[in-house]
């Protein structure tokens, strides 16, 4: 069996780990919980500022002190505490025989835990603290129960749990978030084990369509030595399911757990370079900057469709996606009905983008309705996935000439993992102002929970305000499902939203 270290997130200690290292203990292992400088009563802060090496040496206390008698260290860390987890296994690598990600991110040398703060307007505040050189400051903690929400899901969490959470919560040290975090490369060679809390925001599926994009920074994510496993649960799975979270614990100290394909090396292309499934004329493309134009025959100007890509799409992705077949094929299927049919690409990498997405969108829009080709008084505007929440700008203040505002299997309100509960960027509140705007919604049937949420709450939202909503379902469908179900359960909703848009252009 495995000696397993563990580190725990911001604001919290040792007592976290109570209940999943008991299991561990039980199942025959050993289990450590450290106590992080200034952040558990057993290590009191006794200079200042504590910063993270701070803690990187509290882990490497830990890790020099056990007798692991032929036994190899499973170091986890939960959040922020990958950071220091990640530190000390750099500087004891040869003992070290996994390295396990509780649903948090993958640090790189350089880069402060501060940017792994999901709460945006938070992480901005606390890198103007840091510039301006504050050392020695503290981030208070979640003063009540729902405040914890800014720092990920609590799905799965029990009322006394969380009331024990925030009552035992203390400050984190402004230090260990702003201080790099320094590695030698030591640690590369570890093994790895990713755990992701799917009531976070984040599942397998999500992480394997990012590798698929081809962006060459996500390879190592498929090497052999990096595994994966899936809760069902919230940001904090050793209060909401200890029991499971320490049979994964124990599954990825024995090497096991779900291990990405590469990207290009499946037995069929990925979801987003599959063939658009309905038959379509090859329309010559016309590229102008970040726009792609397909326009139908004949005399103009006429009405266009911009379509809107998905994200986040990592910044390396190959091919771009204004060039994946489905923004083609529904951009020439357009054009097939009469209309100038346009894919517009944004720079939405990062949850932490959709501020420059945006403008790129308006920027491009605005491009499309000068074309001398495209009646600047007849757009419509088609958003998929991700780039759900960009329809808010054009849901809140509608122009005239925005005729329709259709969406396919969007998401329609910040998941918790993105940190932008309270950002612009929220269309189930945004829709209450649409006013006489048509939006046509394409809904998946077989949607994930967590983005299902917030399309039931952008419909009712709309129900409550009378807004102009047409609801198309596909009652099979899943995300993306033009690429990934049976045309015959897909085609009939497609044709609709798609009868419906063109409709409203041309009236």
């Amino acid at each position: 069996m495995h000696v397993f270290i563990m580190v725990a997130g911001a604001f919290t200690g040792t007592h976290v780990w109570q209940e999943t290292a008991a299991r561990l203990v039980a199942a025959g292992g050993t289990a450590h919980a450290v106590p992080l400088t200034g952040m558990d009563p057993d290590r009191p802060a006794t200079a200042s500022p504590v910063a993270l090496e701070t803690h990187i040496e509290d882990v490497l206390a830990t890790i020099d002190a056990v007798d692991a008698a032929g036994r190899r260290i499973v170091l986890v860390g939960h959040d922020y505490g990958i950071h220091p987890a990640l530190g000390a296994a750099d500087r004891r690598a040869e003992r070290i025989a996994r390295v396990v990600h509780l649903d948090s991110g993958m640090p790189q040398n350089g880069v402060p835990a501060l940017a792994a703060v999901p709460d945006q307007v938070l992480r901005a505040q606390l890198a103007e603290r840091a510039e301006a050189g504050e050392r020695e400051g503290v981030l208070a903690p979640p003063a009540r129960r729902e405040e914890w929400e800014r720092w990920g899901s609590t799905d799965g969490v029990g009322e006394a749990d969380l009331e024990r959470l925030t009552a035992l919560a203390v400050p984190q040290p402004l230090g260990t978030l702003t201080q790099p975090l320094r590695l030698t490369g030591a640690v590369a060679a570890v093994p790895v084990t990713g755990v992701l809390c799917a009531r976070n925001g984040v599942g397998i599926d999500m992480v394997q369509r990012l590798v698929d994009f081809g962006d060459p920074a996500l390879a190592a994510l498929t090497q052999p030595q990096v595994t994966f496993f899936e809760l069902p649960t919230g940001h904090w799975p050793m209060l909401s399911c200890p029991a499971a979270l320490a049979d994964v614990l124990l599954q990825a100290a024995a090497g096991e757990g779900h291990r990405l394909r590469p990207a290009g090396g499946g037995t069929s292309a990925p979801a987003h370079l599959r063939p658009f499934p309905v038959d379509v004329p090859e329309l010559p493309r016309d590229r102008q900057g970040p726009v792609d134009l397909y326009v139908p025959e004949g005399e103009g100007p006429r009405p266009a469709v911009v379509f809107v890509h998905g994200g986040p799409v990592p910044a390396g992705a190959q091919p771009r996606p204004r060039e994946w077949p489905t923004l083609v094929g529904y951009a020439r299927w357009a054009a097939a009905q009469g209309v100038v049919g346009a894919s517009l690409e944004h720079r939405l990498h990062d949850v932490a983008d959709y501020d420059r997405a945006a403008a790129d969108i308006a920027d491009g829009v605005e491009r499309v309705r000068s074309d001398p080709r495209v009646d600047a008084d007849r757009v419509a505007l088609w958003f998929f996935s991700g780039s759900g929440p960009l329809t808010t700008d054009w849901l809140a203040q509608p122009p005239a000439w925005l005729r329709c505002l259709a969406a396919s299997y969007p998401v329609l309100a910040p998941l918790p993992a993105w940190g932008l509960a309270g950002s612009r960027f929220h269309p189930a509140r945004a829709v209450r102002q649409a006013g006489s705007l048509p939006v046509v919604l394409l809904r998946a049937g077989r949607e994930s929970a967590e983005i299902a949420a917030t399309v039931d709450a952008f419909v009712t939202a709309a129900d409550d305000s009378a807004a102009r909503l047409e609801l198309v379902d596909v009652p099979t469908g899943r995300h993306g499902f033009e690429a990934i179900d049976p045309p015959e359960e897909t085609l009939p909703a497609m044709r609709r939203a798609m009868r419906s848009v063109v409709t409203h252009l041309t009236r």
